[in-house]
């Protein structure tokens, strides 16, 4: 039971709205075009199921992204090449193979802070290659945590475009060049793989 007070107010708003609504003349409107307020109360029903079904039915998986080339880096020259994704690091560079007869060709991560980076806004943060056939490779540190990074730099090996040696991807030393390459700058952006056209 409500209390007398808001019993009270109530129906003072009840008789409000009933005086307006008859100013108005909404009631006899509605009284005189009968099929006006079916065919308005039919188009909302409609409506309503369009926009339930909508929200219903699941949003479709985007397409995967594919791309079909990728930066290499010419170890003879220290020029950036393009090439097709894919293939597996040491390759065959455009100037040819190195003095000791091995592949110059490693894969290169070019990064930028900008969205449509020109050449000037883009560099190199990483080298990669494979393990074979690399002789100035430091030895693998003690393992330490299963994260993405060192998941990812699993029989990888990894240098700055100015170190000399090479680390395995998931060591420390090579989670730190990962880290340094995708730290913040000061403005506070963090960089993305730019690839190639």
């Amino acid at each position: 039971m409500l209390p007398y007070w808001l019993s009270r107010d109530v129906e003072d708003k009840w008789e409000r709205l009933k005086e307006w609504v008859r100013l108005l003349g909404i009631r006899d409107w509605i009284n005189e075009h009968p099929a006006a307020v079916m065919s308005i109360a039919a188009v909302s029903g409609m409506l309503f199921l369009i926009v339930l079904v909508a929200q219903l039915i699941p949003d479709k998986a985007p397409e995967p992204q594919v791309f079909e080339k990728e930066w290499f880096y010419d170890l003879n020259t220290g020029a950036l090449f393009e090439t097709q994704a894919g293939l597996t690091p040491p390759i065959d560079a455009p100037s040819g193979p190195r003095p000791d007869g091995r592949p110059a060709g490693v894969r290169a991560y070019v990064l930028s802070y900008a969205d449509e980076p020109n050449e000037s806004e883009r560099f190199i943060a990483f080298l990669e290659t494979s393990p074979i056939g690399e002789s100035n490779v430091r030895e693998r540190t003690q393992p330490t945590s299963v994260s993405e990074i060192a998941q990812w730099g699993r029989g990888k090996l990894i240098r700055r475009l100015d170190d000399k040696t090479w680390v395995p991807g998931d060591s420390r030393q090579g989670q730190a060049i990962f880290a340094e390459a995708f730290a913040p700058d000061t403005h506070g952006r963090t960089p993305s793989y730019f690839r190639p056209e």
